[in-house]
């Protein structure tokens, strides 16, 4: 009897050598491993085709004919056999460049068989290298077939959930589809799956034909039905397949009804699983960490808020303001994400909820991903403290000494109030009095296990706020930060005037330099940002040290920085402080900006090479102007080609600034794994299914849901749930990673 959870090696047509691939390349060890390495595209095969019919929009197509000849070719390594194919309204050139002698004794001239594959012009006609060929088994010339969509293939990663579940607005429920518990898994299913292949896997004869061979096998030879993961009134409730069904289904599917159907089963329980492990560790939380009580608002917060505050605050901060009051007076331990885009007033909500802690008697940390935003914290809160007996220091590996050694003998005896600093805060000699509220700015840039050390710098875990600058999609907040409360800025101070976007071609470089010229004639500062350092021979892109050395000789009478990632910190550095300070006009940088000096005084930022980056990238380096009271401009220059995706994306930045429309486009163009940070964020993003760009409301089903199982079985002892709770720890033992936000 064939288990799940046997070794991939035993399973007829695998092998160790085969085993050993598999494993290295897409991490199948076990024959349950290979039933859930989905396809991710399926190609119709119910559909036949005329030649005459073919067109160039057609991936692939599915022929019944006769071989009319064999015709030899080429010499050596270019010897290829050809076969003229025909249906009575055209011929088509079958190649092969391997197997031909196999080929030319296996099949006859004037004998019906059944052709399949991608075709391609050639010469004036259509070839189709290496097609799938079976016997016809008699069947007749085609008449005249439809071409079905011109294309012959569904694309199972690229629908939509939405249209296979009708939802009912008040309970997410699905409405019920008609059961078909027809079993797929082979020969019998009209479509044919297709899967992810590496070309070492390729070479070594493991095709996506092969795996989908040795999946058919495997669903063959399974004989008992796959045993279910989801209790039986979650599956009835929102009307889903059985387990079982569904994985014979997503491979070799009955109906398109039913591969849509498989679709949303399996969606469904991917991300209710991961709903479910991020709630229940929220809940967790909860119940083990009780946070520090800061309900006083006293002297120093109400000091500064009358007499300090730089501007008024605008609604969305006082919104903020009101509810991380509320969580840090609550007794239990704030988990509080802060978005905010570019520009609308974190740093201010950051250091009034310092105040707060400050106030019940404790001390505040601001972590920040580099030395030159670090000190820009700290020169932006000493001038706002000015007066009040607030005493904040600044912690970076470039404090040594005998300054470093009072420092953190002043944090040690509560002398230091806020602490503002990079990587250095979480060393373990860094100790505090009384740690309260811990901050981290631009959080992706920091690893889950150095956001946890802040943690241990309190007998009781401080409240801790994570900010970050980078809008992120509503579907993407539910999975990446699920158990983390969250903020949202979403009004900028008043007095910003909105950042004016072009696109610009780069041979239209004399009406750019006209506008950089007439911002520094106005006394403003220019940043010009390249994708790359060097020339690269295999990417025609502009190169910040070419460019550094055009921008000196277009603008001779300018001082000209420059700045990347290869420099040493310190010369780093003190590029970006002559340019802060006024010193240098122009800034040449590469995306180490991105996350960067405060300069109210720039007014222009030129994009090199935009096509080279993603939205949400080309938006915070937008984010770099537009500080002050001055028009800023964010000049995008591209070359003229661009395919349609990118002139797509181009687009929307000059459409919009509004960050988190941004963030959601981006989601939808690129994938949650490309987005900038996630891979730093300690959720995986290893779905294997479940696409969070596209399946929302699946997501959103799946959490409440997970909400509901949670709320109403808060021990874990129903037994309609031991299922549940049984799979989560499964799960749990796999290489998914569960890692929280902390």
């Amino acid at each position: 009897m064939l288990r799940l959870d046997q070794d991939i090696k035993y399973l007829q047509g695998v092998g160790p050598h085969r085993a050993e691939l598999l494993q290295k390349e897409l991490g199948i060890t076990t024959v349950g491993d290979l039933l859930e390495y989905y396809p991710f595209r399926h190609i119709d095969r119910s559909n036949f085709y005329r030649i005459s019919d073919i067109n160039e929009t057609m991936p692939y197509v599915q022929l019944t004919g006769q071989i009319l000849s064999f015709e030899t070719q080429g010499e050596g390594a270019k010897k290829r056999l050809i076969a003229h194919f025909s249906d009575g309204t055209g011929v088509i050139d079958l190649v092969w460049f391997q197997g031909t002698k196999y080929i030319s004794q296996t099949y006859q001239q004037n004998q019906p068989y059944i052709v399949f594959g991608k075709p391609q012009p050639f010469k004036g006609r259509y070839n189709i290298a290496h097609p799938e060929i079976e016997k016809g088994e008699g069947r007749p010339l085609p008449l005249p077939y439809p071409v079905m969509g011109g294309s012959g293939y569904l694309f199972s990663d690229e629908g939509n959930s939405q249209t296979t579940i009708h939802l009912d607005t008040d309970t997410y429920q699905t409405s019920p589809i008609p059961r078909r518990e027809g079993q797929g898994g082979g020969s019998s299913s009209p479509f044919r799956p297709i899967y992810h292949t590496s070309e070492k896997m390729k070479k070594r004869g493991l095709t996506t034909s092969t795996i989908a061979k040795l999946t058919a096998t495997l669903l063959r030879m399974l004989d008992q039905p796959i045993a279910e993961t989801l209790p039986q009134y979650i599956v009835e409730r929102h009307h889903l397949m059985s387990r079982d069904e569904a994985m014979r289904q997503i491979h070799y599917p009955t109906s398109s009804d039913s591969l849509r159907r498989a679709q949303a089963r399996l969606k469904f329980e991917e991300l209710f699983y991961v709903q479910l492990n991020i709630l229940r560790y929220a809940r967790d939380r909860q119940r083990h960490y009780r946070g520090l009580v800061c309900s006083k608002v006293g002297n120093h917060f109400n000091d500064f808020y009358y007499n300090h505050l730089p501007f008024p605050l605008t609604g969305a901060q006082k919104r903020v303001i009101r509810e991380i009051r509320t969580d840090m007076g609550s007794g239990r331990q704030m988990n509080r994400l802060l978005q905010g885009d570019v520009g609308s007033g974190k740093t201010l909500v950051a250091l009034m909820c310092s105040l707060i802690a400050i106030d019940n008697g404790y001390q505040a940390c601001i972590m920040a991903p580099t030395e030159i935003l670090a000190e820009q914290h700290l020169q932006t809160l000493q001038r706002q403290l000015e007066g009040m007996s607030v005493r904040v220091e600044l912690l970076t590996g470039s404090v040594k000494g005998k300054r470093r050694a009072a420092l953190l003998q002043a944090l040690l005896t509560g002398d230091i109030h806020i602490l503002v600093g990079t990587h250095a805060v979480i060393e373990e000699n860094v100790a505090f009095a009384n740690l309260g509220l811990v901050i981290i700015d631009e959080q992706h840039r920091f690893g889950v296990a150095q956001r946890a050390k802040l943690w241990q710098k309190n007998p009781t875990p401080p409240h801790v706020l994570v900010m970050t600058a980078t809008p992120i999609p509503r579907t993407l907040a539910m999975t990446l930060y699920g158990d983390l409360d969250v903020s949202v800025i979403d009004e900028l101070p008043p007095g910003r005037k909105p950042i004016q976007t072009i696109h610009q071609y780069d041979r239209h470089r004399l009406s750019i330099n006209q506008a950089i010229r007439k911002q520094i004639d106005l006394g403003r500062q220019i940043y010009i940002v390249y994708p790359l350092i060097k020339e690269s021979e295999k990417m025609d892109m502009k190169n910040l040290e070419e460019g550094f050395e055009q921008v000196q000789k277009d603008f001779p009478d300018c001082k000209v920085s420059k700045v990347h990632g290869q420099m040493k910190p310190a010369e780093k550095d003190e590029q970006m402080r002559l340019f802060a300070q006024g010193e240098t006009q122009i800034l040449v940088a590469t995306t180490v900006i991105e996350v960067g000096v405060n300069v109210p005084n720039a007014s222009v930022m030129v994009i090199e090479n935009a096509e080279r980056f993603g939205l949400s990238q080309l938006h915070q380096l937008r984010g770099r102007v537009g500080r002050g009271a001055d028009q800023s401009f964010c000049i995008l220059v591209t070359k003229y080609e661009l395919s349609n995706d990118t002139r797509r994306r181009i687009q929307i930045m000059v459409d919009s600034t509004d960050g988190f429309e941004i963030a959601e486009q981006d989601l939808k163009l690129r994938g949650p794994g490309d987005l900038e940070g996630t891979q730093q964020s300690g959720m995986a993003f290893d779905l294997k299914i479940a696409n969070l760009a596209k399946d929302g409301i699946l997501l959103q089903m799946a959490r409440d849901t997970a909400q509901q199982v949670i709320d109403d079985d808060e021990a874990e002892t129903n037994p309609v749930n031991a299922i549940l709770w049984s799979r989560l720890q499964e799960l749990r033992k796999t290489n998914i990673n569960w890692g929280s936000i902390s």
